[in-house]
């Protein structure tokens, strides 16, 4: 039986803003909303029923009214929304009185935060928007960044899409390879690049970086230099960033049209050339109101602190906060530096909602620290807990360590979407291991390999029905044959995530992890998160990596990777605690083949195991071809699997 942790109270339910939106639905509707389920069954019911109350319910502005609010075409070729006209930026901008906080900006180390009001935000939008239109940006150009996760990136991005420019921006943690194979892509207008960013008590210098970024992407008209960490002058040719924000100007929108787009995003890029993924200004718009208002549950003057990096969907995704008149908290720095330096950066900046990945909460509880023993969290309601699983034994740590009275919700989205497909609501228990339920608009569910849907059981996860937020075209792909590919291949016109996901018969969910990093064994498919649920508790043990290879005759082989906890080391009795520990808190189909130490696990820039570039060096293909080894975060770590994958050969 799964633990139930945490459940709301009805006054917490009756005083929520799902509540009052569904207040407001029966009214509109005529009918009883009694809980979120009924109104998921109702969203995939009548899915653009559901969009068009979001529309009404957000007072979303159009300029020019629509003529559907679907096309008939099949995904990926769904228009919303047709002939209607609109900007993001301004409806990110519309509301907070003038001398209201916006933006709280924190750095690493505990100095004191910067404070940006919503009438100083307005003013530098307004400003560097007049700045892009004098130096020639017009709607459809590329305004690319090189910025850390400060006011910079979100008066840029602001600025771009209120001219109707085109968005796109690195993290300075990427090299200068990494950032080319995406940046490169888009052919920018603008770069907006800062001189370092800070992690650990180090300051990180990239100005050899911006220096490589200016000669290698050939269609810059303009480069603007941002000192952040270090005090000096703009390079030769490069315009201050005092000089963007000097001359003051009205804040206009462009207007356009509901799927023109507004930023690119790229996956991870681990096997080739990352995909960049185009999202438009109306859809957008509709789900950072929809997700941050029905999920997220954020009202005018309450404030929302992400843990991430510009380089992750999630600091897009937060984005949403300010179109309720939240205000959002940018933290520049590394999450433990000193321990527990997130926890006491929610409790300093008196955040409301919390989001930040599962990685974060498990070192977090490594270090000993017990942040609610040391700070203030009684303003904090609500964790959520994006980019992997989180453990079981971090649902327990965050309430025994942060609060008692505290909604853990597990999400799963990404960086396809800019949002979620599943998460919890107010109406759901907190229960280990679970996530509460599919969001509202999101017809999804697990398939088995027929195409028939499965339940209590594990399937692919699929998407039936269409989303707004769904990309609107892939970057250089015109007749979207890339696309089709990415997520339409298996089944035409339903989106396949490529995640292993079970949907069980209460409405809960759990992710087991990416579908194509498959463990299938003896017929059985096995989840790469399982294992690392159960073995990464283990004080012995730092980090795990599981990868299931197929072999010649029909045989199969189950190989883990640990990384031993300093002062460890993988001897046979720790092997043999493994083995029983899978054994019986898993299955015996759970118990590896062989268990190697390995010297590290190797991720994507945004915090993800490279499984499937690991399996394919083991089967047998070259690194070159296996990875892009400036997408991987220790290429170190990623030599020696593919040492170790030769010396197998």
């Amino acid at each position: 039986m799964t633990d139930t942790l945490w459940s709301p109270t009805a006054a917490r339910i009756e005083g929520s803003a799902l509540r009052e939106y569904l207040d407001w639905l029966e009214e509109r509707e005529g009918g009883s909303f009694a809980d979120h389920d009924a109104l998921w069954a109702w969203s995939v019911e009548d899915i653009d029923r559901f969009w068009l109350s979001v529309v009404d319910y957000y007072g979303v502005e159009f300029s020019a009214p629509w003529t559907q609010v679907r096309t008939a075409d099949p995904m990926p070729h769904t228009r919303w929304f047709t002939r209607a006209r609109l900007n993001w930026a301004q409806h990110v901008l519309r509301h907070g009185a003038d001398s209201s906080v916006a933006l709280v900006c924190v750095r690493e180390g505990g100095e004191p935060a910067r404070e940006i009001t919503w009438g100083s935000l307005r003013r530098s939008v307004a400003a560097a928007a007049g700045w892009l239109r004098r130096a020639g940006v017009r709607p459809g150009d590329r305004v690319c960044a090189y910025l850390p996760n400060t006011e910079h990136a979100v008066i840029g991005l602001l600025a771009a899409a209120a001219v109707g420019a085109v968005w796109s921006c690195c993290s300075p943690d990427f090299g200068a390879e990494g950032t080319l194979g995406r940046l490169a892509q888009l052919e920018p207008t603008v770069l907006i690049a800062g001189d370092g960013y800070h992690w650990n008590g180090r300051e990180i210098d990239r100005g050899d970086v911006v220096a490589q970024l200016r000669e290698k992407l050939p269609t810059l008209r303009h480069v603007v230099h941002v000192p952040y960490v270090f005090d000096r002058p703009a390079p030769s040719g490069a315009v201050p960033w005092e000089s963007v924000l000097a001359e003051d100007a009205p804040l206009q929108f462009e207007q356009v049209e509901f799927s023109h787009p507004l930023w690119v995003l790229f996956t991870s890029g681990t096997t080739g050339l990352p995909k960049g993924l185009v999202h438009g200004h109306g859809g957008i718009t509709l789900q950072g109101l929809m997700w941050t208002g029905l999920y997220c549950g954020l009202r005018e003057g309450e404030r929302m602190f992400t843990f991430t990096s510009t380089g992750w969907a999630l600091w897009n995704m937060q984005l949403g906060a300010l179109t309720r008149g939240a205000s959002i908290v940018l933290y520049e720095g590394s999450p433990g530096h000193p321990a527990g330096a997130v926890w006491e950066v929610a409790a300093r900046t008196r955040a409301d909602v919390m989001l930040l990945g599962a990685a974060v909460v498990t070192a977090s509880a490594n270090t000993g620290v017990s942040p609610r023993q040391e700070h203030d969290l009684s303003r904090l309601r609500h964790v959520m807990v994006s980019g992997s699983a989180l453990p079981s034994a971090g649902y327990h740590w965050i309430m025994e360590h942060v609060s008692p009275d505290l909604r853990i919700d597990s999400t799963s989205g990404g960086t396809d979407i800019s949002g979620s497909f599943v998460g919890g609501n107010e109406y759901a228990p907190v229960r280990v291991g679970r996530i509460g339920g599919r969001l509202a608009g999101v017809d999804c569910a697990a398939w088995d390999e027929e195409g028939r849907p499965v339940v209590d059981e594990v399937g692919d996860l699929v998407v039936t029905q269409p989303m707004p937020s769904m990309p609107v075209y892939l970057w250089n792909d015109p007749d979207a044959a890339r696309y089709t590919e990415s997520y339409f291949e298996t089944w035409p016109g339903v989106w396949r995530h490529g995640d292993w996901v079970t949907l069980y018969s209460d409405g809960s969910l759990a992710i087991h992890g990416r579908s194509d990093s498959t463990l299938n064994r003896q017929g059985v498919r096995l989840g790469s998160s399982d294992f690392y649920d159960v073995l990464e508790t283990m004080p012995e043990i730092s980090e795990t990596l599981v990868v299931g290879v197929d072999q010649p005759d029909d045989g199969y082989w189950l190989g883990l990777f640990v990384v031993p906890a300093p002062g460890h080391v993988l001897d046979d009795a720790l092997r043999q605690k493994i083995v029983q520990t899978l054994r019986t808190r898993l299955t015996p189909r759970h118990v590896p083949d062989e268990i190697l130490e390995a010297p590290g696990v190797p991720h994507t820039l945004s915090g993800k195991r490279l499984e499937v570039p690991i399996k394919k060096l083991i089967s047998g293909r070259p690194l070159e071809k296996a990875a892009n080894i400036a997408s991987v975060d220790d290429p170190d770590a990623l030599r020696w699997y593919a040492r170790f994958a030769a010396s197998r050969l």
